[in-house]
């Protein structure tokens, strides 16, 4: 198993397929995007599927999470997908993704093996998704979370990130809407994961804002505690239920003591925490013929010496060098 000195055991894993986006998210990097990673540098779907096969069989990992970048930017997605789901213990797949390209993929990405998806989408005005994104998608955004939604893929969930003077105003709206297409909305506080290093505490929306938001036209209340258990989303029922909300508060409402990740980048670097500054090299110990023994025993070490928290509340706190791109949400 993958356990840490202060008694967490890591059983989901997020797998980054590639720093690359379609997108150019103003509070994710900067509109000429960033230098990508070299394709030698990125895993091969042949080393993907043989560390989720490590993380699986001999790690105790239960469930596998696509992320990027953009994963449906990946050529090999569905293969991926289809191995990963192949595996005994067989794990539960998930996927993020900005939904561009999902109109198209998502049937057949439910018969490789895909459990659900978690689509962003940050705003129902097409001016403001442009204006966040630099890029005139919003539509196409729209039609893959149906497309999602028809392919059974659920429950679907749409992630939104509310920015100041930007989308701030579209708390009940956007709810009302997941809630009219029986989306699951979460609602993201923005972190410090920008490539700008940008990120001032003072100039986000945090949960409490968001809620206060949402409570002018939904009556909210709270889940059961012992529901949540390791999930990063505060839930709340939505006018007596069943429908929810969540609200994932990493920065003002942290919930470090019970996180249950391990993640691994494009470029096989194992990472204990989003906001780490410190990495774990396996695509090397891959490449140099390392027994599958010896790359989970590394994976273990890299675990073990997780910290206790994000350090975000630490006035000396210093942002990834890395950006969410190339680390993986």
């Amino acid at each position: 198993m993958l356990l840490d000195t202060y008694g967490r055991v890591a059983t989901d894993l997020r797998v980054s397929l590639t720093d690359r986006c379609n997108l150019r998210c103003t509070y994710c990097m900067p509109a000429e995007g960033l230098d990508w990673l070299p394709k030698p540098e990125l895993l091969t779907d042949d080393e993907i599927v043989r560390l989720v096969s490590i993380a699986v069989t001999e790690l105790g990992v239960t469930e596998v999470r696509f992320t990027g970048g953009e994963p449906l930017l990946r050529p090999g997605l569905v293969a991926i997908v289809e191995r990963c789901a192949a595996l005994t213990p067989r794990p539960q797949i998930s996927l993020t993704t900005n939904g561009i390209g999902l109109g198209r993929t998502a049937t057949a990405l439910r018969d490789a093996g895909l459990d659900r998806v978690n689509v962003s989408l940050d705003t129902l005005r097409p001016d403001v998704f442009q204006t966040m994104t630099r890029r005139k998608r919003h539509q196409d955004v729209l039609d893959g979370l149906a497309a999602a939604r028809a392919a059974g893929l659920a429950p679907v969930k749409v992630n939104a990130v509310l920015m100041p003077g930007l989308n701030d105003d579209e708390a009940p709206d956007l709810l009302a809407w997941a809630l009219e297409n029986r989306y699951e909305l979460r609602f993201i506080e923005q972190m410090p994961l920008d490539a700008q290093h940008g990120w001032k505490r003072e100039g986000m929306v945090t949960a409490g804002d968001i809620l206060a938001s949402l409570r002018t036209r939904f009556a909210l209340t709270p889940e059961n505690e012992d529901e949540r258990g390791s999930a990063p989303a505060e839930r709340w029922l939505v006018d007596g239920g069943p429908a929810r909300v969540g609200v994932i508060a990493s920065v003002t409402r942290p919930f470090c003591r019970a996180c249950d990740r391990t993640r691994l980048t494009a470029d096989g670097q194992v990472r204990t925490c989003l906001f780490a500054r410190e990495e774990t090299d396996l695509r090397a110990a891959l490449r140099s013929g390392v027994p599958d023994a010896e790359v989970a025993e590394r994976w273990r070490r890299a675990m073990w010496g997780k910290k206790a928290g994000s350090g975000l509340d630490d006035p000396s706190f210093l942002q990834p060098q890395r950006p969410m791109s190339a680390i993986g949400g």
